[in-house]
């Protein structure tokens, strides 16, 4: 199979992430909530809405040391590969920040799968040539058709309802907080462990 997965939120983990950079800036209190949505909604409420678009910026561009991938992910990978499936990672992110430093983002994703040694020639690692980060969810989706994808896996919903797809691919849902409970339409699986146990079984 031909299996596409997003990056943001599906391979990498941002959990603490925000909440460890806005402190590191003296944006936020350390009382507050470590996950995102507090760290942007604390800063949104109190008329700071560009210190947050600067925040990701700062993060996706220059703090990707701090984030992690998502258990099992690199698991499932050598699995996938193991079994004989060609992966891609397709994402859309913009290549600068809006505001602030303009970070190369595209670049630092892929310094940071590097550094978790999910790229390169070997049997359980991705090739780097089969990593694609475009600017619109539009060029993401037509990516994946262009590649011809069997499989599609991304934390949202809308992308994965987006036309566009191949005809009769096949969109897994990764849903690892339990959000989309009521999404249909989608296989909704809740970790990584879970779709590498799935896609065997569809193998077999």
């Amino acid at each position: 199979m031909r299996i596409g997965i997003d990056f943001d939120n599906t391979i990498a983990c941002y959990d603490g992430v925000f909440h460890a950079a806005a402190l590191e800036k003296g944006l936020i209190p350390a009382s507050l909530g470590r996950d995102k949505n507090s760290v942007r909604d604390h800063l949104n409420n109190s008329g700071r809405k560009d210190d947050f678009t600067e925040l990701q910026g700062y993060v996706y561009g220059e703090r990707m040391e701090l984030v992690s991938t998502y258990p099992g992910l690199a698991g499932f990978v050598a699995a996938a590969r193991g079994a004989g499936h060609t992966l891609f990672i397709v994402s859309h992110k913009t290549k600068h920040p809006i505001l602030g430093p303009k970070h190369d983002m595209h670049a630092a994703a892929r310094g940071f799968l590097s550094a978790q040694r999910l790229l390169g020639p070997n049997a359980d690692q991705i090739d780097p040539a089969n990593v694609f980060f475009e600017i619109t969810k539009e060029e993401k989706v037509a990516r994946a058709a262009e590649l011809r994808c069997d499989v599609f896996i991304d934390d949202l919903p809308e992308i994965l309802a987006m036309q566009g797809f191949p005809a009769g691919m096949r969109r897994i849902l990764f849903d690892p907080e339990g959000q989309f409970a009521g999404s249909n339409g989608f296989d909704r699986l809740t970790s990584w462990a879970a779709i590498a146990a799935d896609l065997n079984r569809e193998r077999v």
